[in-house]
């Protein structure tokens, strides 16, 4: 395990050391988590975000018509709660 030893501002702020930020990728506004126990601090990189991942992957078949789709996935759903609606 490596230390890295930081300074506290007047303000109580910290900086995350470079090498931090360059492994966990983070950019300016970006969030970390801070997880508080009794004796201990430690700082988490969030899982990855809705806006993370969106545009990430690529749809299985390319999707003409928009609003069709959405129609669809809406109509699939419906089904899938009825289903379970009966089922209960």
């Amino acid at each position: 395990m490596k230390r890295v030893y930081v300074s506290i501002t007047q303000r109580g702020q910290v900086t995350l050391p470079a090498e931090v930020r360059r492994r966990w990728r983070l950019k300016p506004r970006d969030q970390v988590i801070f997880e508080i126990s009794d004796d201990q601090v430690q700082v988490k990189r969030p899982e990855m975000t809705l806006e993370e991942t969106f545009g990430s992957l690529r749809p299985r078949r390319p999707i003409k018509d928009i609003d069709k789709a959405i129609r669809e996935a809406k109509e699939e759903k419906v089904e899938r709660d009825r289903k379970k609606l009966i089922r209960q």
